[in-house]
């Protein structure tokens, strides 16, 4: 029989290391119930397709739905703030995009409250904006359209998903490189700016490739650019932007985070499930399809993609002169 003493010591211990096995104990046992995924804009964009792929993967490896929550809104800060309230359980997650390097690259506020509140779990891809045109813009190459805007300065509507998203100011900074007069018509989302281009209501629009791809392969939108230094694979015909105006250069970046303090073995199983939808050949195909290359790696890796990004973004607002519209 143990003595009252050594009793006490052995309950001593098992409290002590309780802080350090109960977050293990949480990830073994992760997710036990639905978790959700927010995307701060609305389905059918480049963020929601993303975020719907690698949803499906890990309700599949995990054995739990996960719920894309379509949060649109304030260029994805309404979705950033409302992940960073939730409980840091693991059960809500972010769809970190573009956005969020954009708006801490605009404002220094806005980047410590991201960096703040906002672990990163994994990156999921980086791709390529497509300069896409409805088919009645009678331009083939990024030459033509410069010289038809010219001629009717301010007569063409170019599709924004919002006041600096990534489709915004890629698209200023072609305005401020090319000198063209375009009318920006600002959308809540992708997917709404994509249908009022397939339908002719905007002439012109810079998506990002895993929105902008089906609509380019059927023939509902011309591409005449990818918007990242070289050619993308997936549109091997299609110029770099760079071929017309030397140096022009964006990317988009997207990946997994989740509030700040949630538990370090949850989001390593979640970082290593993300991973294995890289080598796996129908997840592999299916990210290439999107026009985007995978981004394995550790949190610590995404990190510092997401630092670079903030700074990239900062330059493409400087090269567009840090115009609105």
């Amino acid at each position: 029989m143990q003595s009252p003493r050594r009793r006490f010591l052995r309950l001593a211990v098992m409290a002590a290391l309780l802080p350090t096995l109960l977050p293990v104990v949480m990830a073994q046992s992760y997710p036990a119930r639905p978790v959700r995924l927010v995307v701060g804009f609305p389905p059918g964009g480049p963020n929601d397709i993303l975020a719907r792929i690698i949803g499906r993967w890990l309700s599949e490896r995990l054995g739990q739905p996960f719920i894309i929550e379509n949060r649109p809104g304030a260029s994805g800060n309404t979705a950033t703030d409302l992940a960073a309230r939730a409980p840091a359980d693991g059960y809500t997650l972010l769809l970190v995009g573009p956005a969020n390097a954009i708006n801490a690259s605009r404002n220094p506020a806005a980047r410590s409250d991201f960096m703040r509140d906002i672990a990163l779990v994994a990156g999921i891809t980086r791709e390529p904006l497509v300069m896409v045109v409805h088919p009645s813009v009678p331009a083939h190459t990024v030459a033509d359209f410069i010289s038809y805007a010219k001629s009717i300065p301010g007569q063409l509507r170019m599709a924004s998903t919002g006041n600096a998203s990534s489709p915004h100011l890629t698209g200023m900074m072609f305005i401020a490189r090319s000198g063209v007069d375009l009318a920006v018509v600002h959308y809540p989302g992708g997917g709404p700016a994509l249908k009022e281009m397939i339908g002719g209501q905007a002439q012109v629009m810079f998506e990002p490739m895993s929105a902008a791809i089906e609509p380019v392969r059927s023939g509902q939108l011309r591409a005449l650019a990818v918007t990242t230094a070289d050619r993308s694979k997936a549109l091997p015909d299609v110029p770099a932007m760079a071929e017309s105006l030397p140096g022009y250069q964006a990317s988009a970046v997207t990946g997994i985070g989740v509030p700040r303090n949630a538990p370090t073995p949850i989001i390593d199983k979640l970082n290593r499930e993300i991973n294995a939808a890289f080598t796996d050949p129908a997840m592999k195909a299916l990210l290439t399809g999107t026009g985007g290359t995978m981004l394995p790696g550790t949190p610590g890796d995404f990190e510092k993609i997401m630092a670079d990004e903030i700074g990239n973004w900062a330059k493409a607002v400087g090269v567009s002169g840090g115009k609105r519209d």
